[in-house]
């Protein structure tokens, strides 16, 4: 019986781990339902991982993936915004971009006035 008990638990030392986390992932897109792709992490990732960066409020880039490490973190730069969520379950970064869209008046706005600036530096 000692021989057995020993076979088997020297065994489970090479046995994986049954599940491996699963992430939804993308990489920059424009929205949050497009960032449905589906991934088995690898075992060595331990968080899944969400992006989200803002451009002057009128554009959102959304990248998912799973992580070897994730540090959640908010950056606030001059002409964009850079937000990092992590989470570590099944699934967990589904809605992570919640609560940025698109403003397509804005990016009207930022248009018109582009042109505009050109037009007027452009001069007789």
């Amino acid at each position: 019986m000692k021989p057995l008990l020993i076979f088997v638990l020297a065994g489970s030392l090479f046995v994986q781990p049954a599940g491996s986390l699963k992430c939804y992932t993308c990489a920059m897109q424009v929205s949050n339902s497009k960032c449905q792709g589906v991934k088995d992490c690898d075992h060595t990732a331990k968080a899944c991982k969400t992006e989200v960066l803002s451009v002057i409020g009128v554009i959102t880039l959304i990248s998912k993936e799973c992580a070897l490490s994730c540090e959640a973190a908010f950056n606030d730069y001059t002409v964009a915004k850079r937000n990092v969520s992590c989470c570590d379950t099944e699934f967990c970064n589904f809605s992570g971009a919640s609560g940025f869209e698109i403003s397509y008046t804005k990016v009207a706005l930022a248009l018109c006035t582009s042109f505009a600036l050109t037009f007027l530096r452009s001069g007789p």
